[in-house]
């Protein structure tokens, strides 16, 4: 049995499946974007968990796991706001009782990059925190107040350089559809800009979903009106090529994705293209409606 206290539901980016799951935090310190239902529960309240709960975990598992534990991800919504020296003094611990760990990731939010400075993000990737996964959702300023996201392009892209200029590789996810009819194409065409700007190694896009329904969002955006199918392929359409990236991995495979985008931008860009013009056409294969999900 693990020996840690999760509080449920418990998230983690997919390619974090065999990772195991450290939570230094429950929930998340901002927690107001209106498109977002992951730490709403009450028993997602955020807290900073004691640095003894957590030290304590990590001797635990190395008394069980020793060597065989390979991957950690820090949950929960945004480790990185905690103080570094206690974010040091977990990494310290990692290196010390589990010695087989090669990856340490975390969520993190824009907000919490700009009290750090690069020094102190370089203080972290050399105790072994070396991925951030930041949910930039758009690069639009007017699409982020729309959502309460408590970030601009000019605070996203602060975040994502001086996370670069550290040395811990940037995992960004862009959500599609979330400007909505009127905004589309605004949202899809200043999230590239971002996105160029940052030079990422990893990119990610999701569409915006509702599963516990869209009052919430809709109250802050009353005049957001969704993207239909075509109409998200076409917004991706015109990101995907206004992108202009050197090395960075693109991932578009997410369940909420009906079309499936794998690849390397921009060595793969004209492939891909190819790929939402034959879903424009009708002759792309698309994950069925039951299967998609949050």
């Amino acid at each position: 049995m693990i020996p840690i206290r999760y509080v449920e539901p418990v998230y983690r980016p997919p390619s974090e499946a065999e990772s195991l799951i450290l939570p230094v935090t429950d929930g998340c310190s901002w927690n107001q974007c209106t498109f977002c239902e992951m730490y709403s529960a009450p028993q997602k309240k955020f807290r900073a968990r004691s640095e003894d709960e957590v030290l304590a975990n990590i001797r635990d598992l190395g008394a069980q796991y020793g060597q065989a534990i390979r991957r950690i991800f820090l949950a929960d919504g945004d480790a990185l706001v905690l103080p570094t020296r206690r974010l040091l003094n977990i990494l310290t611990a990692i290196r010390e009782h589990l010695p087989g760990v090669r990856r340490i990731s975390s969520y993190c939010l824009a907000r919490n990059l700009g009290k750090k400075s690069v020094t102190e993000l370089q203080e972290l990737a050399a105790a072994g925190l070396s991925l951030a996964y930041l949910g930039a959702e758009s690069g639009d300023d007017a699409v982020l107040a729309a959502v309460n996201k408590g970030e601009t392009y000019a605070s996203t892209l602060n975040a994502l350089e001086k996370l670069g200029a550290a040395g811990i590789s940037r995992s960004v996810m862009i959500l599609n559809g979330l400007g909505g009819v009127a905004r589309s194409r605004q949202h899809a065409e200043n999230s590239a800009r971002l996105i160029n700007a940052a030079q990422p190694e990893y990119l990610a896009t999701l569409v915006v979903s509702f599963p516990l329904g869209e009052a919430r969002f809709r109250a802050a955006f009353p005049d957001w009106e969704p993207l239909d199918q075509r109409g998200l392929f076409t917004e991706m359409r015109h990101f995907i090529g206004a992108l202009e990236l050197q090395r960075t991995v693109f991932r578009s495979d997410h369940a909420s994705n009906w079309l499936m985008l794998k690849g390397s931008l921009g060595a793969d860009k004209a492939r891909l293209l190819a790929q939402i013009d034959a879903a424009l056409a009708g002759a792309a294969p698309l994950r069925p409606a039951w299967a998609r999900g949050l």
